[in-house]
């Protein structure tokens, strides 16, 4: 049956995938980056989840309440954890220093697996669009995710913020 999934699945979301474990990787080294640009790939991934929620479960609020209460809980949790404190604001470039990290190139391909096995599930039984259970699950899962990138994101605003209040390029 896993082969069968595998041939069925179009060929773009192989490319997705390359793209998305290239994405990843090249946050595995340190890198100077303007504070729009550090935030840009958490936005957009908080994004996608919450797009994946609304497009399959909109007609189910406990779906959006789920993803809600995820992602702030893995928001403040990740907070609590100093996720993403470790970069520095460069004065004298006006940029961050973002130090590599695993933790992207992970939580992209959480996603991407939460993404495609949902998508599988509901092209094998499309009647899970309409399961409670179902909603909540996927959704907590998107949520959590997503806390953790906004974390992330918002890490990067505290450290330039704390370092040069009135100066910060964007």
């Amino acid at each position: 049956m896993l082969i069968e999934i595998f041939q069925h699945t179009p060929h773009w979301v192989w490319w997705l995938l390359a793209a998305l474990i290239s994405l990843g990787v090249s946050q595995t080294k340190p890198q100077q980056k303007t504070l729009r640009n550090a935030t840009v790939i958490p936005l957009a991934m908080a994004a996608l989840s919450f797009y994946g929620v609304v497009s399959v479960f909109a007609a189910q609020s406990i779906a959006l309440v789920a993803w809600a209460a995820a992602m702030l809980a893995a928001l403040s949790i990740s907070h609590a954890a100093g996720i993403g404190s470790k970069a520095r604001w460069l004065a004298a470039e006006q940029r961050l220093l973002v130090p590599g990290s695993w933790v992207p190139l992970v939580l992209i391909l959480g996603l991407f697996i939460i993404k495609f096995g949902a998508n599988v599930m509901l092209a094998m039984h499309p009647d899970l669009s309409v399961d409670r259970l179902f909603a909540v699950a996927v959704s907590l899962a998107y949520g959590a995710f997503s806390g953790i990138f906004l974390a992330r994101g918002l890490a990067m605003w505290r450290v330039a913020r704390q370092a040069e209040p009135s100066s910060m390029a964007y």
